[in-house]
């Protein structure tokens, strides 16, 4: 069960979404993050992990049946930082972030799910080092993606 509660004392519904390219060097972070956390949390009526590759939009149905209150999206963010930086990005701030190589922006999702699914969207972003196919992960890019799994997975009342 995760510690982060509703105003009415339940967990709340949250649904993690790791995004991109396992093939393109640092855009693997998102997909590597959740594929973390699934080998050290179960997945419950609380908490839905999911790969969401280059076409997260794939996904939808899966996030309408679950019904989250929360959606965190990770993914590899250009935000003009350090390589292996991570920063909260709330939906409404998505418009200026370059992400990763996907069919359809982060903040088009993003918008899409606020609207249909009546939750709370946020982009947990990782500034990459390098994109370039059949690269890979970078040293500061692996080192956020181990940060963050961790703090996730303390954030939803496991150990890391």
């Amino acid at each position: 069960m995760n510690r982060l509660a509703s105003e009415v004392g339940h967990p709340l519904r949250i649904a993690v979404i790791g995004i991109g390219n396992q093939f393109n060097g640092d855009d693997a972070a998102g997909v590597l993050v959740v594929r973390t956390l699934q080998k050290k949390l179960n997945q419950s009526d609380h908490l839905l992990l999911i790969e969401g590759g280059t076409a997260p939009e794939n996904v939808t149905g899966r996030l309408r049946r679950f019904r989250p209150q929360v959606v965190v999206m990770v993914d590899s963010a250009e935000m003009g930082r350090s390589a292996g930086s991570v920063m909260l990005v709330e939906v409404e701030a998505l418009d200026g972030l370059s992400a990763s190589t996907h069919t359809l922006p982060p903040s088009v999702l993003a918008e899409f799910l606020q609207r249909e699914l009546g939750c709370r969207v946020v982009l947990l972003g990782i500034q990459p080092e390098t994109l370039e196919f059949d690269a890979p992960l970078s040293v500061p890019v692996k080192k956020a993606v181990i940060h963050i799994s961790r703090a996730l997975s303390r954030m939803f009342g496991e150990p890391s």
